[in-house]
């Protein structure tokens, strides 16, 4: 739901009535994941999507009667059913969609700000109920205090790990699965994308990791570099030594780390210090030989082959990339590959499911 926060937000602002269609369960070959939403105001604007186009006629209309009835709603599409055709659902996958209209929501506006601040927050839904939790409280009642605290413990798992689902417990909390779906949506921060060296390939980079949510950070040792002009979608511009920073800022498993440096001055420290912390993914640009040497440096200052194994280097995956923004799409493509365990090859000589997450 991050992509619609800032309609959604506006349209609190304007006192506008809405609804929020989220998918909560998908089967096979669907179009998008759990936790994509679409969100349909009193006046017929529409933000978001939740089939890649398939099914938002329909999903429409069901907005427009929630806002109308202030009740939710949840409707099932799949390619078994004749409507699924009628609405154009041909993916082969079957997807479970919740609408909510505004009345039911429980503090939107804190859970809206949250999102925005990048503070973590999660929301559990059941039909017209809703609960949200925050690390420090728990707002809201899906009727029943037992459940409530069943519900409010596996929010909090779920949240901790930056995970999405449909969680079934009995009417009061227990263990089973045939009675209580609850929809739980978590909201981490944006994961971090560093970008060490602020040239014109940089530039692009950075602008192809805000457009795919991460917080960008461009770091450079070079202060007439590192401008707010050159880079202004990065959302923070460091000027100090890039192994210095590296060493003094927070990376966890999500980060991304680009070193585009190109210089053993700055990348071999560097490479260093990034090699021992957990970040999902470090890549460091350079040709062949540069990779050789840069491999030989760091051999010599004691990092070992498990390490080493890590560095992806030359950067990106090989699109035949020339220019700066070409070379930002393989690099985005290399790192997003390897979190969603894709191969990296041509979808059309592969028989493996599309979607690996």
């Amino acid at each position: 739901m991050r992509d619609i926060v800032d309609g959604l937000t506006a349209w609190r602002a304007a006192g506008v009535r809405f609804a929020v269609a989220t998918v909560v369960r998908t089967w096979k070959s669907a179009p998008r994941p759990p936790g994509a939403a679409m969100a349909v105001c009193a006046d017929g604007e529409v933000v978001g999507s939740i089939s890649g186009g398939c099914v938002e006629g329909a999903v429409y209309e069901l907005c427009q009667e929630a806002i109308r009835t202030g009740q939710a709603r949840t409707e099932t599409y799949g390619v078994g059913d004749d409507d699924a055709f009628e609405v154009g659902l041909t993916c082969g996958g079957t997807i479970e969609v919740l609408v909510q209209p505004d009345v039911v929501l429980t503090e939107p506006d804190a859970v809206l700000a949250a999102i925005r601040a990048g503070a973590p927050v999660a929301t559990a839904s059941a039909g017209t109920a809703q609960m949200v939790v925050w690390p420090d409280r728990v707002a809201g009642t899906l009727g029943d205090a037992d459940l409530d605290r069943a519900v409010a413990r596996q929010a909090e798992g779920m949240l901790a790990l930056g995970t999405t689902g449909t969680v079934r417990l009995g009417t009061r909390g227990q263990q089973r699965h045939d009675e209580v779906s609850v929809f739980v949506q978590s909201y981490l921060p944006p994961p971090r994308m560093i970008v060490f060296g602020a040239i014109d390939f940089a530039v692009a980079v950075a602008r192809i990791g805000r457009f795919l949510g991460y917080h960008v950070t461009v770091c450079d040792a070079r202060p007439v570099f590192a401008t707010r002009k050159r880079f202004p979608d990065a959302d923070d511009l460091v000027v100090q030594w890039p192994h210095t920073y590296l060493e003094s800022t927070a990376v966890d498993e999500r980060t991304v780390l680009c070193v585009l440096t190109h210089d053993p001055k700055f990348d071999v420290p560097l490479l260093e210090v990034a090699l021992r912390t957990p970040a999902r993914y470090i890549g460091a640009m350079g040709s062949r030989r540069t990779h050789a040497d840069r491999l030989r440096r760091l051999r010599e200052a004691g990092v070992d082959e498990a390490a080493l194994a890590r560095l992806s280097s030359p950067i990106g995956l090989d699109l035949g990339a020339r220019t700066p923004e070409e070379t930002a799409v393989a690099i985005a493509a290399e790192f997003v590959a390897l979190a969603a365990g894709g191969s990296g090859r041509r979808l059309t000589d592969l028989d493996t499911p599309i979607h690996h997450r």
